[in-house]
């Protein structure tokens, strides 16, 4: 082999390795890009993305939750009213007879359509009673665009308490409008126990410009109603009359107390029997 041969050779031998050198092998966050993820080969065959759910989102017909006019319910009084009682039968259609009170707030959240078209998310905040003196009460009312003030028609105390937790709401809002607030009479299915005359909850209603109801949680009488007018009065809609109707009917079961009889002459009545000799039940409509 000539000198020029040699050379030749040295000089293609010296450029392959060069060309080798130069030839680097991704690093890993390198090929961590390169490499298509399982979510961009859907996209890929997929051109519409799929839209996150939102948070509040749930199952009940309603397609998309940012349709909704949400608004933020506070619904205080004293302890043992009936304010819990209150929002799980509208939200649940339950009621149970054994009192457990609200430590802090319990929160809820219901879904009304109304007349146009128009969908209502109610986020409902269930405060304690006992919460009235409780740091905590300015941020559980703070921003609320509505305030139901609750008592129960058999206790006296719980309704004239009402004048401090309407101070209460006065105070968190201080210069600025005072939201929607409502004076709500519970518990009307004790009305032969009533303490509260209906003229002493109207004056006061009127007097504090409030909107006023009477309602029963345990017999589900005007609770709907309630929460519906209270939704299209937020998102400005007017009820007709025939609207306001059909939401004020409710089925109204009667229960038979069997209670125990203490005169021994005077026969008690077989429960089991007579309900045996008529199974249909017993609706007031």
């Amino acid at each position: 082999m000539s000198h020029s041969d040699t050379q030749a050779a040295s000089n293609a031998s010296k450029g392959a390795e060069e060309e080798f050198t130069e030839t680097k092998l991704p690093t890993s966050d390198q090929t961590s890009e390169a490499r298509p993820s399982v979510g961009d080969a859907e996209s890929d065959q997929d051109a519409a993305p799929q839209r996150v759910p939102h948070a509040l989102d749930l199952d009940d017909g309603f397609s998309d939750e940012l349709e909704l006019l949400q608004y933020k319910i506070v619904v205080l009084g004293d302890g043992a009213v009936g304010k819990s009682s209150l929002l799980n039968r509208l939200c649940a259609d339950d009621f149970q007879s054994q009192y457990k009170q609200t430590l802090g707030l319990d929160l809820f959240k219901k879904r009304i359509d109304l007349p146009g078209g128009v969908r209502v998310s109610l986020h409902i905040w269930d405060i304690g009673g006992q919460t009235i003196g409780s740091k905590m009460i300015q941020n559980y009312i703070y921003a609320a665009q509505a305030v139901l003030l609750v008592y129960d028609i058999t206790n006296s105390q719980s309704f004239h308490n009402i004048d401090e937790w309407l101070a209460v709401v006065t105070r968190v809002f201080d210069k600025s409008p005072l939201p929607y607030i409502a004076l709500v009479g519970n518990k009307m299915d004790l009305s032969h126990m009533r303490m509260i005359r209906p003229d002493l909850h109207q004056r006061f209603a009127t007097d504090n410009s409030l909107a006023s109801f009477f309602v029963s949680a345990r017999m589900n009488d005007m609770v709907s109603a309630m929460f519906r007018r209270v939704a299209a009065e937020l998102a400005g809609v007017a009820l007709t009359q025939a609207d306001i109707e059909a939401s004020s009917q409710s089925s109204i079961t009667a229960r038979i107390t069997n209670y125990e009889q203490h005169d021994p002459s005077q026969k008690s009545l077989n429960l089991a029997k007579a309900t045996q000799a008529n199974s249909s039940a017993c609706t007031i409509a």
